[in-house]
C-alpha cells in the first residue's frame, strides 16, 4: 500500500471538525432566521388583532345605527293611537267617547289598569278601541309656566309706607291660609278675593309677592294680557287651566295683573275680538263664582284703571276687598327711601328727610329709580359714596320732562 491512498488521523479528524462547524453554523443561521420571522409575525399578528379591534367597534356602531334605524321604522310604522273620554265605568267595562268624532264604544279594560280608570279620564286607545294607557288631565302648558317656582324673596319690611294696606291685605289672603282656625271660630267666610288698584308704582305687584313669600304658598302670577287669545275658545280654557293649576298646587295665590286688560266692562262692536274677551272675562267670572272661599287658593288682582273693570267682577263675591294703594305721602316716601339705601354707603350731607319732602307726587318706583341712578353716577365716577349732588342728579335724570315734575334743579340744595 502506497503512502498517498492512506489518510492521516490528523486529517480524518480535522476534516470531521470542518463539516461539523459547518453543520453548526447553518443551523444557527436558521434559527436566527426563524427568530426573525417569529418576530415578524408576532408583529403582524399585533397588527392584525388591533385592526380586528377596529372593525369589531366599526360593526358594533353600524349595528347599534341599524337598531335605531329599525326602532325609528318600527315608530314610523307603528298604527297612531287616538284620545278618548272615560264616560262610565262598571266592572271591567268602560264607556268611552273618542275625540274628534265623538264616536261612542264599550270596551273592556285591561286587567293591568283595573282600577286605575275613572270616569272623566283621557286614555289612549288603538283602532279597535283598547285602553292602551291612561294620560293626564289635560293642561295647557302657557298655565304652568305661570307658577313661580321659587319664593319671590319679598318681605314685609321691603315695602314701605304702606302699614295699613298690607295689614288689609294680610287678614284678607294671609290669615286664611296660615290661620283658619281664626275664622271658624268667629264662624264666618275669609274674603273671596282683593283687589289693588291704585296708580302705577305704588307696590301692587310688591305686595302680592310679599304675601306669597310670608304665607309659603305656591304663588302664580299672570297678566290679564295673557288672557287675551287670538283662536276663540283658547282664552276661557286657559283661564280654566290657570285656576285648575291653583287647585293644584293649593295652598297657593293666584295674582292677576293688570286685571282690566280681560276684565274691562262688556261691550260688542261686532268684532270677533271683542266676543272673546267677553267669553274670556264670562269664564273668569265663573271661575271665581266657583272657588270655595275657605279653600286654600287666594286671589289677588291689581290694576291701574278700575274705572273700567265691570261691575260683575266687583261685586261681593268675587272681590270682597278693594283695597286703594295710592302714591306715598312724605312719611311713607321717607321709609321708600331708607329701604332702598340700606345697604349703601351714604355721604355726610345725605339728607333723606330733605328728599322726601321735595319728591311729592313720586310713586315709590320712582324713587327708587332714583336711588339706583344715583348710584350710577357714583360708579361713574368710580367713586364710593353716594353724596346728595348724586340724588340731585339722579332725580334730573328721571324727572327731566318739565311735564312729569314742576321741581326746579338744584331742589336738593
Amino acid at each position: 500500500m502506497s503512502d498517498a491512498s492512506v489518510e492521516s488521523p490528523v486529517e480524518n479528524v480535522n476534516s470531521n471538525a470542518k463539516s461539523l462547524t459547518d453543520s453548526i453554523f447553518v443551523e444557527s443561521k436558521n434559527v436566527h432566521l426563524l427568530e426573525n420571522e417569529i418576530q415578524t409575525l408576532r408583529i403582524q399578528n399585533e397588527a392584525m388583532k388591533a385592526k380586528l379591534l377596529e372593525t369589531s367597534m366599526i360593526a358594533n356602531n353600524y349595528l347599534q345605527e341599524a337598531n335605531n334605524l329599525k326602532d325609528q321604522l318600527d315608530k314610523l310604522t307603528t298604527p297612531p293611537l287616538f284620545i278618548a273620554s272615560v264616560l262610565e265605568v262598571e266592572d271591567d267595562l268602560a264607556l268611552i267617547r273618542q275625540h274628534g268624532n265623538n264616536q261612542e264604544v264599550m270596551t273592556q279594560i285591561p286587567p293591568e289598569l283595573e282600577g286605575e280608570v275613572e270616569a272623566g279620564m283621557r286614555v289612549c286607545v288603538n283602532a279597535a278601541f283598547s285602553i292602551i294607557t291612561v294620560i293626564n288631565r289635560a293642561a295647557d302648558v302657557r298655565a304652568q309656566v305661570m307658577e313661580v317656582i321659587r319664593s319671590p324673596g319679598i318681605g314685609y319690611d321691603m315695602i314701605g309706607g304702606l302699614e295699613n294696606v298690607i295689614k288689609e291685605v294680610v287678614e284678607s289672603v294671609e290669615l286664611p291660609l296660615t290661620e283658619p282656625e281664626l275664622f271658624e271660630n268667629v264662624g264666618i267666610e275669609p274674603p273671596s278675593g282683593v283687589l289693588l288698584y291704585g296708580p302705577p308704582g305704588t307696590g301692587k305687584t310688591l305686595i302680592a309677592k310679599a304675601v306669597a313669600s310670608e304665607a309659603s304658598a305656591t304663588f302664580i302670577r299672570m297678566s290679564g294680557s295673557d288672557l287675551v287669545q287670538k283662536f276663540v275658545g283658547e282664552g276661557a280654557r286657559l283661564v280654566k287651566d290657570v285656576f285648575q293649576l291653583a287647585r293644584d298646587k293649593a295652598p297657593s295665590i293666584l295674582f292677576i295683573d293688570e286685571i282690566d286688560a280681560v276684565g274691562g266692562m262688556r261691550t260688542h262692536d261686532g268684532t270677533t275680538g271683542s266676543a272673546e274677551v267677553n267669553r274670556t272675562m264670562l269664564q273668569l267670572l265663573a271661575e271665581m263664582d266657583g272657588f270655595d272661599t275657605s279653600g286654600n287658593v287666594k286671589i289677588i288682582a291689581a290694576t291701574n284703571r278700575v274705572d273700567l273693570l265691570d261691575p260683575a267682577l266687583l261685586r261681593p263675591g268675587r272681590f270682597d276687598r278693594l283695597i286703594e294703594i295710592p302714591l306715598p305721602d312724605e312719611v311713607g316716601r321717607l321709609e321708600i327711601l331708607k329701604i332702598h339705601t340700606k345697604k349703601m354707603n351714604l355721604a355726610d350731607d345725605v339728607n333723606l328727610d330733605k328728599v322726601a319732602k321735595k319728591t311729592d307726587g313720586l310713586s315709590g318706583a320712582d324713587l327708587n329709580v332714583i336711588i339706583k341712578e344715583a348710584g350710577m353716577f357714583v360708579i361713574r365716577r368710580r367713586g364710593k359714596e353716594v353724596t346728595m349732588q348724586d340724588i340731585q342728579d339722579g332725580f334730573d335724570k328721571v324727572v327731566e320732562d318739565e311735564e312729569q315734575s314742576n321741581v326746579p334743579a338744584g331742589m336738593f340744595a
